[in-house]
C-alpha cells in the first residue's frame, strides 16, 4: 500500500530535493515542503524540481520568493497530520 511522504526542507536543501525524488521510487505519495528559506536555483535543483514536477511530486513553500504553492506555517502544519512518514531535512 503507498505512503503518503512528506519532506520537509530547511537546511539541506540540494540533499532534500535528491531525497524529494529518491522518494518517488517507492511508489508513495510524495509532497515536499520547502520552509522559511529561498530555494537558490543551481543545475543540480533544477534538475530535480524538474524531474520531481514530471513525477507530480507537490511541491509547497511558506516563503513567498520561492515560486511554488503557498501555504502558511499554519496550513502546512495542519496538512502534516495527513502524512505516514515525515522527513525533515
Amino acid at each position: 500500500m503507498a505512503k503518503k511522504v512528506a519532506i520537509i526542507v530547511r537546511d539541506r536543501v540540494d540533499e532534500a530535493l535528491r531525497m524529494g525524488v529518491g522518494a518517488t521510487l517507492a511508489d508513495d505519495q510524495v509532497n515536499v515542503f520547502i520552509m522559511d528559506n529561498k530555494v537558490e536555483m543551481n543545475e543540480n535543483n533544477e534538475l530535480n524540481l524538474e524531474t520531481m514536477n514530471d513525477l507530480e511530486v507537490k511541491v509547497y513553500t511558506n516563503n513567498p520568493g520561492n515560486p511554488y504553492e503557498q501555504k502558511s506555517t499554519e496550513e502546512i502544519a495542519k496538512m502534516l497530520a495527513d502524512f505516514d512518514v515525515i522527513i525533515p531535512y
